[in-house]
């Protein structure tokens, strides 16, 4: 019975090896002197301010949102659309459903004023 599980065995050791064979040889070639400059920020181009925890506006997270219903909604009515002749009558009320919910969001949204740039 061990010799069915031994390919998966093998699989995940040499996986194993492969993930961290490059770690550990990038542990011993770069024996060099950290410098502050490979430790500054570099992603945004600036030095760090304040505390990460500051209070952001709500447009941030409005936007967000906004981005994630329009996301769902093409993620979930393409696959529908394709597949609109087998679904039937059941198909449409249950994506109609879908989109009424968000639609509910989008309305949401568009209260809160995530649309209004001023």
């Amino acid at each position: 019975m061990l010799n069915n599980y031994f390919p998966i065995l093998l699989f995940i050791l040499v996986s194993i090896i492969i993930g961290a064979l490059p770690i550990i040889v990038s542990r011993f070639i770069n024996r060099g002197e950290k410098i502050a400059a490979k430790n500054s920020a570099y992603e945004c181009g600036f030095e760090n301010f304040g505390d990460a925890r500051m209070k952001f506006d709500i447009r941030f997270y409005l936007v967000a949102i906004l981005f994630i219903i329009f996301d769902l909604e093409i993620a979930f009515l393409f696959p529908w659309a394709v597949a609109l002749d087998g679904l039937g009558t059941s198909g449409l009320i249950a994506m109609s459903i879908f989109l009424l919910v968000l639609i509910i969001g989008f309305i949401y949204e568009w209260k809160k004023g995530a649309l209004n740039w001023d």
